[in-house]
């Protein structure tokens, strides 16, 4: 069993009519509800809950902690932040989605600024599987076609990717890497482009299946902490006499 918490700012939602007619009971509900049947112990959290919903119980029992953001990223708390940024890097999957590129934990992950071009105009987006072997694009198509979406173009500012697994493009042109893993420590990072909070991509089944393989892919390979400092010798040294 993988235990999934879905993190979601949850502010979009309720001060915006188009986008509560999306996603009414907010778009994290709408990814748990996609992600139902996977075999994920899974559970939610926003930010109006104390401590964001990331008490340190709740982290310290989140296999793999998936991360929406946008209009509220500077609320995010250092204090949380620097919590999940240790996480990941004790081994903690971490899936970011859309505009959580700008979210407080992948910047620092990053060490960059993460910045990107963007224009919302219900463009179409065609998200082409460029690494088929990989693990999350299992049983995803070569494409996948999303009738309108935001647009992000490059530059994106971030590291070089460990691997590259989608490339988008766009109605106006543009291009954008939009499927992207990292590895921090002994944690494993999937970013993933598509998911605006005024078009239904995350009742997209092929959308939903990405993630669904991120999380497979991300979870934690072994739960032992590494062990640093002092080491004593595995066997006794022999004394060398001269």
């Amino acid at each position: 069993m993988i235990n999934v918490t879905i993190w979601n700012e949850y502010v979009h939602e309720k001060i915006h009519d188009q986008v509560k007619a999306v996603y009414p009971d907010g778009l994290h509900t709408a990814i748990a509800a996609g992600l139902a049947g996977e075999g994920f112990a899974i559970r939610t959290a926003t930010l109006d809950q104390p401590e964001h919903g990331l008490t340190d119980e709740v982290l310290n029992t989140t296999d793999v902690l998936i991360w929406w953001g946008h209009m509220a990223h500077d609320r995010v708390s250092d204090e949380i932040t620097a919590k999940v940024v240790q996480r990941v890097q004790q081994g903690m999957g971490f899936i970011v989605l859309h505009s959580g590129h700008f979210s407080k934990p992948f910047k620092t992950l990053m060490g960059t600024s993460c910045d990107l071009k963007w224009r919302v105009a219900g463009e179409q987006e065609i998200v082409w599987c460029v690494n088929p072997s990989h693990p999350i694009a299992e049983g995803v198509e070569s494409k996948i076609v999303l009738d309108q979406e935001e647009m992000y173009g490059e530059f994106f500012d971030i590291p070089t990717p460990d691997e590259l697994v989608f490339v988008s493009n766009f109605q106006g042109g543009e291009v954008f890497r939009s499927g992207c893993t990292f590895r921090r420590g002994s944690g494993k990072i999937f970013y993933f482009r598509p998911g605006h909070e005024t078009y239904p991509t995350y009742y997209q089944p092929d959308v939903l299946k990405v993630i669904s393989n991120a999380v497979k892919w991300a979870y934690p390979a072994r739960k032992t902490s590494n062990v640093f400092g002092k080491s004593e010798p595995v066997r006794p040294f022999k004394e060398i006499l001269v």
